[in-house]
């Protein structure tokens, strides 16, 4: 067996995003004010020499944060009251609030914001720059973060959680060991703490093995579609907030559009789709070129210019999804505990105020030498307890009184925010999202639908790109000779069932290209290929297969997306 270096820290975040970074920066805020009173002649002991890490697959802290993002800056303000003069790269404060319906060629704009997308006060921001900006203050603090290391293994003593394993370096496709051959190191950690994002790879072996999810609503997700163009001045404001629900979605498909007013004249612009559809031909990429075609869109586009792209997925399974959130050992936090509120597509001050949460539990565990799971359960208590915890629950049933369609979901969704919640009954139920997608005989009707009826339009390369134009707009990189981080547990499946009944939807609900299905000249059979090289890690695959069979794991650390202004 290999040995590995171990590498000893006192708390290790998993994840260099939003909810970990909080997370340690108050962690050491907590820790300092302590050993201050200490020293003043206050009770207890000085917690000297700590050590806390973060771990980060991407290249860079902020290389894998995308998402058109408007920010509700309460647990900002709580974390780093001088933001302001500290120069947090706020894009503009949110001016303008407008919510349209879209016909296929024209557009209704309500006459008043519903109360859940009013977003004054709030901050639109690039949250790559901003999630770069915070790790520096989070360095600035003593903790290190590693960028360009992927957790790939969960480590255990027992049931109890003793930190993570990273990924091996250099190791070719055909999984044997390069000349410039690394393995990975294992950090030991008082407290783990998982914050991988949606869908986290890690999280999810978590929650499997100590069945976290045992009695809750199955997770659901969305993937948001985004691009980030120049256009000429004067289209938007900075800080002007428009969204859209309608059109290109069909009346079943849960989703909307947003688009943000930025500075120097960008606009980030998007659009989400709900992943529990029904349509086996529905291509969330393709959807939201036809969004882009609307006339009250491409006349905001018109004459401008693409900056980048990017895609990612979005719990949205609300309060009901949320896992049991701690173990011994270790905890979850933002989105890779579902900790997200569809009803106001916000999900980044959840993220930071639960990793906040997670600190002050930490904090008390390292006072009492504490780790077990009943000790860091004041984590979980304190967020259901606290302001993003009560918002969770007042939006509980939100996403599942859209699975009937949009109208319906309209109605439900309006009266669930008067009830506080509330409709029919307190919890409604849901599936998951690969088992809500139909058969295309079953769709259609038929096993050969045409170009119209699956919705196929061409791309013109100004306004609408293809795949492979938008993923070369997210700067994304890997190292091309390693194994690749897409397994498919069973091929035949593809040849096979999948073929026949579905027509391989991985080709269309993936948004970078990745899956291919060539044929073979002189067998005629058919040979799915990987591109994995385009990967986005949005997770989609992992989340949508029919089957089950399609996993997502990190690779080699520092691959993926290079986000800057997304």
């Amino acid at each position: 067996m290999e040995e590995r270096d171990i590498m000893e820290v006192d708390v290790l975040f998993v994840g260099g995003g939003v909810a970990c970074l909080s997370g340690a920066l108050h962690l050491m805020n907590l820790v300092k004010e302590h050993n201050k009173k200490v020293e003043a002649g206050g009770e207890g002991k000085k917690l000297e020499e700590l050590m806390v890490a973060i771990l980060e697959k991407g290249a860079y802290v902020g290389a894998h944060a995308i998402s058109g993002a408007v920010m509700d800056p309460g647990p900002l303000k709580e974390l780093i009251p001088d933001f302001l003069e500290k120069e947090a790269p706020l894009e503009a404060e949110v001016k303008k609030d407008e919510v349209y319906f879209l016909t296929e060629k024209g557009q209704f704009k309500f006459p008043m914001v519903p109360p859940p997308l009013n977003n004054h006060g709030n901050y639109v921001i690039s949250l790559a720059r901003f999630t770069e900006w915070l790790g520096q203050q989070v360095e600035d603090s003593g903790v290190d973060i590693f960028p360009g290391f992927a957790g790939t293994e969960i480590l255990y003593d027992g049931d109890r959680v003793i930190g993570v394993r990273t990924g091996d370096k250099g190791i070719g496709p055909d999984g044997n060991k390069k000349s410039n051959y690394e393995p990975g190191i294992d950090l030991h950690a008082k407290v783990t703490v998982f914050g991988e994002g949606s869908r986290g790879s890690l999280t999810k072996t978590l929650i499997k093995k100590f069945n976290l999810d045992e009695g809750r609503n199955p997770s659901n997700y969305v993937v948001g579609v985004k691009e980030v163009w120049e256009i000429p001045e004067g289209r938007i404001e900075p800080g002007d907030v428009i969204h859209t629900m309608g059109y290109p979605h069909k009346g079943k498909t849960y989703g909307g559009s947003f688009i943000y007013g930025m500075s120097d004249n960008r606009v980030s612009i998007g659009l989400m789709t709900g992943l529990d559809y029904e349509d086996p031909y529905l291509d969330p990429h393709r959807e939201f070129q036809k969004f882009k075609l609307h006339p009250f869109v491409s006349s905001l586009l018109e004459g401008g210019s693409i900056v980048q792209y990017g895609a990612n997925t979005a719990p949205v399974g609300g309060y009901f999804s949320i896992p049991k959130l701690v173990v011994d050992g270790g905890m979850i936090v933002g989105d890779s505990g579902n900790l997200f509120i569809s009803q106001k597509i916000k999900g980044v001050h959840v993220a930071m105020k639960s990793g906040m949460l997670a600190a002050e539990a930490i904090f008390q565990a390292l006072i009492s030498e504490d780790f077990s799971a009943s000790r860091l359960e004041s984590y979980q208590n304190s967020l259901f307890e606290s302001q993003v915890g009560q918002e969770l629950y007042r939006s509980r049933n939100f996403h599942q009184a859209f699975q009937g369609g949009l109208w319906s979901g309209m109605i439900k969704g309006g009266l669930q925010y008067f009830l506080g919640g509330k409709i029919l009954k307190d919890r409604l139920p849901s599936e998951p999202d690969h088992s809500r997608l139909k058969k295309v005989s079953e769709f259609y009707g038929t096993n050969e639908p045409s170009d119209e009826q699956k919705g196929i339009i061409k791309f013109d390369g100004k306004l609408t790109f293809d795949k492979e134009t938008d993923v070369y707009y997210s700067g994304t990189t890997h190292e091309e000779q390693q194994p690749p981080h897409l397994k498919i547990a069973d091929l035949n499946v593809c040849y096979t069932k999948c073929k026949e009944e579905f027509q391989n939807p991985c080709l269309r609900f993936c948004p970078a290209n990745v899956y291919e299905m060539e044929v073979d000249e002189e067998t005629g059979k058919p040979n799915l290929k990987l591109n994995f090289s385009n990967c986005l890690h949005c997770k989609t695959c992992d989340v949508k297969d029919p089957y089950e069979i399609i996993t997502w794991v990190p690779p080699e650390g520092g691959g993926g997306p290079k986000y800057t202004v997304v």
